[in-house]
């Protein structure tokens, strides 16, 4: 197919597929004479999976390149390719093992993942994700402990098992493998955050015997609002 097609079939547009190109993103076509090149599936799927890098992501130019030159790099196993577009979807956090907090919180997650068996690299950006979620939420006053964390590590190990790691297909073509697994932990992370505040709001309801409140009547507090509320506050402090 020409670049038309191309972009016609994937959703993006033409210039958007030539920066893709000289950025070595995208694998160039087959020329078949100095202004045309023909393109192929191998394309439309990298382009699915830039697009899930990108979009679903929000990953940085840099950061896909990193990943796109594992899918590409047959000498990295395939676990290993995993790991690196695993591990590009962190939230980066900056560690501070001179402080106290951090270090027990992060001497807690290690020892959490240990007792449970887990095969997690001793550097994964994962870990200093965790403690720095029990550094926080002791500094709000709500210390936790692995017998607290221990229910959500057991209910997050069933969803991945039964459900995200049954989605990525092994056996199949390297980008679309990374595609399934940013879908997976993007997508399918944010619907299970908005299942559990669903759940909460009918735990609610049903232990406190109230009706849920119809959606017109819930007062909802935008950030454009908090954002104008704050500059209304400068002013009058001025």
């Amino acid at each position: 197919m020409r670049i038309s097609q191309l972009s016609a079939e994937s959703g993006v547009p033409i210039p958007t597929i030539k920066y893709y190109l000289r950025e070595g993103l995208l694998h160039q076509g087959d020329q078949t004479s100095a202004t045309r090149a023909e393109y192929g599936q191998e394309h439309l799927r990298r382009l699915r999976l830039i697009r899930a890098l990108l979009e679903v992501g929000r990953l940085p130019v840099a950061a896909i390149r990193k990943v796109i030159a594992a899918v590409d790099d047959e000498r990295i196993d395939f676990h290993g390719m995993l790991g690196t577009a695993h591990y590009a979807l962190s939230t980066p956090v900056e560690p501070h093992p001179d402080e106290e907090d951090w270090r027990e919180a992060r001497e807690l997650v290690d020892r959490m993942i240990s007792d449970l068996g887990w095969s997690v690299h001793p550097l994964a950006p994962t870990r200093d994700e965790l403690a720095q979620s029990v550094v926080t939420l002791k500094r709000l006053g709500m210390p936790t402990s692995q017998e607290d964390l221990l229910p959500y590590a057991s209910a997050a190990l069933g969803l991945v098992r039964d459900l995200d790691i049954t989605k990525i297909p092994f056996d199949g073509p390297r980008d679309v493998a990374v595609e399934t697994l940013v879908i997976c932990e993007v997508l399918y992370g944010k619907a299970f955050d908005v299942l559990r505040r669903l759940a909460q709001e009918s735990e609610s309801t049903r232990i406190l015997g109230a009706p849920p409140c119809p959606s017109g009547d819930t007062t909802q507090v935008t950030h454009q609002d908090a954002s104008q509320d704050a500059r209304r506050d400068a002013r009058q402090g001025g």
